[in-house]
């Protein structure tokens, strides 16, 4: 194997690694079974990754303390299917049970709890990027909920991702705010998207039941969404809601939960 080729197969270990947390090991991994039973790495690394994926990591990581969140499920489910393939779908028992206790009151009027990035599976501290603090198992993003153009309520999402897709921008004077500080990373999610696929309006009304709901259960410590947002939705609650600070990234594209 050439040096140019070892070199690649590093960066494909280290994107992989950063990515999905385990996605290196399973390459490396299908660098040797492919290797050794002469067969050809596109069609190795898909299988060994889906039995991963499926099979293997969710009972290794309960060791770690960590739950893998549902996925068909009529109460919660992922924005897209690509953040439990990336692994990114894993938090600690308790977080599960307050998202599916939270989820199965916010379903009595038919709604579902959309989520988007969690944690991944193995070690506390490992980042979960582009997030500075999902490392710990503690940490969910949400997404909002919408409503289509002719006001009819929607489990769509704007986005591919479901990052991306401010709210109201203009509103939003501590995006200026942070920016003029000098903390240009406060809006990169705009370029997260990875594609505009719905053209829908934020539902503040049942954003705002949502979140409430959330709010009433002890074991909420901390919710991040953009100031103009909770004082547009009229939410009182002056501890649990948060400004999260200039160097993380904006908030009304949407929620950020944390647990105690």
């Amino acid at each position: 194997m050439s040096y140019v080729r070892i070199f690649l197969h590093v960066l494909f270990i280290i994107f992989l690694t950063i990515l999905t947390q385990i996605g290196g090991i399973i390459w490396m991994g299908t660098l040797l079974i492919a290797h050794y039973f002469k067969k050809k790495k596109r069609y190795v690394f898909p299988a060994i990754y889906l039995i991963a994926n499926l099979i293997l990591v969710p009972p290794i990581a309960s060791y770690f303390g960590s739950v893998r969140l549902p996925i068909f499920s009529n109460t919660i489910k992922p924005a897209t299917l690509f953040y439990p393939l990336l692994f990114r779908n894993y938090v600690s028992p308790s977080l599960k049970e307050t998202l599916i206790d939270a989820a199965k009151e916010f379903h009595s009027n038919g709604d579902q709890l959309i989520y988007l990035d969690a944690n991944f599976p193995f070690f506390k501290g490992f980042p979960l990027l582009p997030h500075l603090s999902h490392n710990d198992r503690r940490k969910v993003d949400i997404s909002f909920m919408y409503t289509t153009q002719n006001g009819k309520p929607t489990q769509k999402k704007p986005s591919f991702s479901g990052y991306g897709i401010f709210v109201n921008p203009r509103q939003n004077s501590t995006s200026n705010n942070c920016i003029k500080k000098g903390y240009w990373q406060y809006d990169l999610s705009k370029y997260a998207t990875f594609g505009t696929i719905n053209e829908l309006n934020f539902d503040k009304r049942r954003t705002k039941r949502l979140l409430n709901i959330l709010l009433r259960n002890p074991k909420t410590q901390k919710i991040f969404i953009e100031p103009y947002l909770k004082m547009a939705m009229g939410l009182q609650d002056q501890h649990k809601i948060r400004f999260h600070g200039c160097k993380a990234v904006r908030h009304d594209d949407h929620i950020h939960l944390q647990i105690k």
